[in-house]
C-alpha cells in the first residue's frame, strides 16, 4: 500500500479508535488522539518528500495523489498546529461530555485537510473537501448539541455553497477539458479567464468561502468562537489556509500563465475584496467583549491580508502572503489558546468580567504578549517582516497605492484591539473574584509557548519561512525564485538584525517584572471595580463601572455608518426573500394529479413554439 493511503488510515483508524476507546477509559482518549496524530506527522515527514505521486483508478476515474513543494508547504501548517491542539486538548476537555465524539472529528477534519493538500485530481480534492467541511461541522455544533439550527445551519449552509460552486466547476473542466487532473487542467488553460470564465470564478468562491473573503465571511465569527478552542486554533489557524491553498493556485496560476496588463481587473476585484475584509474584520474587532470573538474577527481581518497578497501575483506579493499564511497560523493559534487557558481557568472569555490575571497566570499572559506583538506586526516577531513584504509588494509590483492605506489603516487599528485583548484579560484592575485563580495546566502552557516561540524565531530568522515559501512559488508556475528580493532581506540577509531593538524590548519586560514582583511584595490593597462610589451613591455589586465596558466607544461611535452595514442581515433578508419565493412555486404542487397533467402539456406547448431557438 502506497505510503499517503498508509497515513490516511492512520488517521481513519486512529479516529475510530479514539471513538471506542472513550466508551472503555475517557482519560486515554485525548491521549490516544494526540499519538495518532503524532506517529502521521512523523512518517509523513520521514518517509514522504516533495516530487510524491500515486496513480490508481477508481470507478473508472483515473485519480492521482501526491506532493508537490506548494502542497508540502501547507503540511506543515496542518501537522504543525494539529499536534500542538490535541496535546492542548488533553486538560482542556478533561472532564467534558462526549469525548470520543470530539477526538474522532478531530482526527477526520486534519484527514480531509491533509486530503485536500495531497489530492492532485478534482475528484479526491473534493471528496476530501467535503470530509473536512462534515468533520468540522460536527466540531461547530459540539457545545451545542442540540441547537444545531441556531449555532451551525449558518457555517453549512455557506460551506454547501462553496462546495456546489467548487463541484460545478469541476463538472465543467471534465467537459471543455476532458480531464480531471489538476496538473493537466492548469496545461490546458481551464483556470483562464478569456475561454470559460466561470471555472476559475466558480473555484474562487468555494475557497472564498473557506477563507472567509467578504461578503461569505460572516458564518467565521460563529464558527470560530462557538467551536471548542482546541479546535478553533486549528478552525482559524489551518483550515482555514485550505481556502488560501486554493485560492493562490487557482489565481497565481492563470495570472503566470497571461500577460498581467490586460486582466488587471480580476487582480483588482480579488485586491478589493482581501482589503474590504481586513478592514471589516478589523472594525467589527474593536467592539467585541468578549476575547473569543474578538479574535475570530482578527481572524478573518489576517486571511484579508493574506488574500491581498495572492492578488499581486508577482512574486513579493505571493511571498508575503505564504509567509503571513504561517505567521497567521502560528500567533493566532496561540491567542485561541491563551483565550482558552483563561476560559478552562475562570470560566469565561468575557472582558467586562475579568481582568488582572498577569500575577495569576504569568505564563499565558507572556504567550498573549508575543503573539500580540507579531499580531500587531511590530518587530522583531514575524508579524512585522510578513506586513513589510505585503507594503513593498503593494508600492513597488504593484502601484496600488490606495489599497496600501486601506491595509495600512487595518494593520494600525489591531493595536487598538490588540491593546483591548491584553488589557481586558490580563492588566486591569485584580478582581476579588479571580483571587483563586491558578496558571494552566502544563500541556495546556507547553504547546502555547512552542507556539510564542516560533513567533519570535520567525521575525528574526525569515529565512527559515521563506526558503521553503520560495520552492511552494516555483511548484505553482513561478521561475528561480530568489527569497532575498525583498529590500528587507537584501539588507539584512537570512537574518533581520534586530538586537538592539530585541535587547530593548527585553529589557522593557525584565523591569515590569522586577516591579510587578517587588509591588506585589508589599501589602497593597487593592481596590475592585465596585469599591467606589459615583456622586454619593454607592453602585449596586452587580454594577461594573470599569471602562471596558465602553472601551472604544468615542470610535464606535465614529465608524458608526460602518457597523451599520451589517452583512448578517443583508444574508437574512436574502434568506427570507428566496424562501417566499420558493414558498411561492410549493403552492403549484397541490398533489392534484389533472394539475401535473396541465403543467406537462404547457410544458410540450411552450417546447413546441419555441423549439427553433432551444433546440437551434
Amino acid at each position: 500500500m502506497e505510503i499517503i493511503a498508509i497515513i490516511l488510515l492512520i488517521l481513519l483508524v486512529g479516529s475510530i479508535l479514539s471513538f471506542l476507546i472513550n466508551r472503555v477509559n475517557k482519560n486515554f482518549t485525548g491521549v490516544t488522539a494526540f499519538l495518532v496524530a503524532l506517529a502521521s506527522g512523523v512518517v509523513f515527514f520521514t518517509k514522504v518528500q516533495s516530487g510524491y505521486q500515486f496513480n490508481f483508478q477508481l470507478a473508472g476515474l483515473d485519480l492521482q495523489w501526491g506532493l508537490t513543494d506548494y502542497s508540502y508547504y501547507f503540511a506543515y501548517i496542518i501537522f504543525g498546529l494539529s499536534v500542538l491542539a490535541l496535546l492542548y486538548s488533553i486538560k482542556y476537555m478533561e472532564g467534558k461530555a462526549r469525548l470520543g465524539y470530539y477526538y474522532a472529528s478531530f482526527l477526520m477534519t486534519i484527514l480531509g485537510m491533509l486530503g485536500v493538500v495531497v489530492s492532485q485530481d478534482f475528484v479526491s480534492l473534493f471528496i476530501f473537501w467535503e470530509i473536512m467541511t462534515w468533520a468540522s461541522f460536527l466540531l461547530v455544533i459540539y457545545n451545542s448539541y442540540y441547537k444545531i439550527k441556531t449555532k451551525g445551519i449558518k457555517y453549512m449552509i455557506f460551506s454547501a455553497i462553496g462546495a456546489y460552486a467548487m463541484l460545478t466547476a469541476i463538472v465543467f473542466i471534465r467537459v471543455h477539458y476532458d480531464t480531471l487532473l489538476i496538473s493537466e487542467a492548469i496545461a490546458k488553460g481551464a483556470f483562464n479567464f478569456e475561454q470559460y470564465i466561470y471555472i476559475p470564478i466558480f473555484l474562487l468562491l468555494g475557497f472564498g468561502i473557506k477563507a472567509a473573503v467578504m461578503p461569505f465571511h460572516v458564518w467565521a465569527p460563529s464558527a470560530y468562537s462557538k467551536s471548542p478552542m482546541p479546535f478553533t486554533t486549528i478552525f482559524s489557524g489551518a483550515m482555514s489556509k485550505m481556502g488560501i491553498f486554493g485560492i493562490g493556485l487557482v489565481f497565481t496560476t492563470f495570472y503566470l500563465s497571461n500577460d498581467p496588463e490586460n486582466f488587471y481587473w480580476v487582480r483588482t476585484i480579488l485586491g478589493w475584496l482581501g482589503g474590504i475584509t481586513a478592514v471589516m474584520g478589523t472594525i467589527y474587532a474593536l467592539i467585541q467583549t468578549d476575547a473569543k470573538k474578538l479574535l475570530a474577527y482578527s481572524s478573518v481581518a489576517q486571511l484579508g491580508y493574506i488574500v491581498v497578497g495572492l492578488s499581486t501575483g508577482t512574486e513579493l506579493g505571493v511571498m508575503a502572503a505564504l509567509y503571513l499564511a504561517v505567521i497567521h497560523a502560528v500567533f493566532k493559534g496561540a491567542l485561541f489558546m491563551v483565550a482558552g487557558a483563561v476560559e478552562k481557568q475562570v470560566g469565561t472569555t468575557d472582558m467586562t468580567k475579568i481582568s488582572g490575571l498577569i500575577r495569576k497566570m504569568p505564563w499565558t499572559f507572556f504567550v498573549a504578549l508575543v503573539s500580540i506583538i507579531a499580531l500587531a506586526g511590530v518587530p522583531p516577531l514575524g508579524g512585522f517582516v510578513g506586513k513589510w513584504l505585503l507594503y513593498e509588494a503593494l508600492i513597488t509590483e504593484s502601484n496600488n497605492y490606495i489599497l496600501v492605506v486601506v491595509v495600512f489603516f487595518s494593520s494600525t487599528a489591531a493595536f487598538m484591539y490588540s491593546y483591548r485583548f491584553l488589557f481586558g484579560l490580563f492588566l486591569g484592575q485584580e478582581e476579588k473574584e479571580t483571587e483563586h485563580i491558578k496558571e494552566a495546566p502544563v500541556t495546556m502552557i507547553i504547546p502555547m509557548v512552542i507556539l510564542a516561540v516560533i513567533a519570535m524565531i520567525a521575525g528574526s530568522y525569515p529565512g527559515l519561512i521563506f526558503e521553503p515559501a520560495a520552492k511552494a512559488m516555483e511548484a505553482i508556475g513561478f521561475q528561480n525564485v530568489s527569497w532575498q528580493m525583498s529590500s528587507l532581506t537584501n539588507i539584512w540577509g537570512d537574518t533581520t538584525d534586530l538586537f538592539l531593538i530585541s535587547m530593548m524590548i527585553f529589557a522593557v519586560f525584565i523591569i515590569a517584572f522586577i516591579f510587578l514582583t517587588l509591588k506585589g511584595l508589599k501589602k497593597t490593597r487593592y481596590v475592585g471595580t465596585k469599591d467606589i462610589s459615583t456622586s454619593g451613591e454607592l453602585p449596586k455589586e452587580w454594577e461594573n463601572l470599569t471602562f471596558q465596558i465602553d472601551f472604544f466607544k468615542p470610535f464606535e461611535r465614529a465608524a458608526a455608518p460602518l457597523y451599520s452595514m451589517n452583512m448578517n442581515k443583508i444574508w437574512k433578508n436574502l434568506g427570507k426573500n428566496l424562501e417566499a419565493f420558493f414558498g411561492f412555486f410549493r403552492k403549484l404542487y397541490t398533489g392534484n394529479g389533472q394539475t401535473y397533467a396541465l403543467f406537462v402539456v404547457i410544458f410540450l406547448v411552450v417546447l413546441l413554439l419555441f423549439k427553433d431557438v432551444i433546440f437551434s
